[in-house]
């Protein structure tokens, strides 16, 4: 994979984003007073931002507690064999469970893979990896954590590092 060249970003730019980071819902009208824009030229960066693919989304992030959903788990997953093929289909099936928060291929460690899940409790959690995971065709190892406490939980990247 090829590394990306940074955006060309001026300290406007990084003050907006800054801002989305802290509150995607914020109007454009919000948003322009919070950065010493005006609306027109400030909408106009934000969709710059949107065309060069530095802003993916904007999402409303959820309290998953308040939904019931209190155990968070992270899954170690070993492959039996590293081919794309194996690769491509463990990632799409994935893909498609609603309880995969995020899913990484890693390196370092005897797992291939490293995902987050999000499910109500303990019987919940039984039944998607018997009935969802182990079921993955090339899954050889799972290796689960138990989250006790969310200590940082942010999507939040470090803006610091852009000149």
């Amino acid at each position: 994979m090829a590394k990306e060249k940074p955006a060309n970003l001026d300290r406007t730019d990084v003050r907006i984003l800054r801002a989305l980071q802290q509150n995607g819902g914020l109007t454009n009208q919000q948003l322009a007073e919070q950065v010493g824009l005006s609306p027109s030229p400030c909408s106009r960066r934000v969709q710059k931002l949107e065309q060069a693919g530095v802003i993916l989304r904007r999402e409303t992030v959820l309290d998953p507690r308040k939904l019931g959903l209190d155990l968070t788990v992270m899954i170690q997953i070993s492959m039996d064999r590293h081919t794309p093929e194996r690769f491509a289909n463990f990632e799409a099936t994935v893909g498609e469970y609603p309880e995969v928060q995020q899913c990484y291929l890693v390196t370092g460690q005897e797992a291939d893979y490293l995902l987050k899940v999000v499910v109500p409790d303990i019987d919940h959690y039984q039944q998607f990896l018997l009935n969802k995971v182990t079921r993955i065709e090339g899954v050889s190892g799972v290796h689960s954590s138990f989250v006790m406490r969310r200590v940082i939980d942010t999507s939040a990247l470090p803006l610091d590092y852009i000149d």
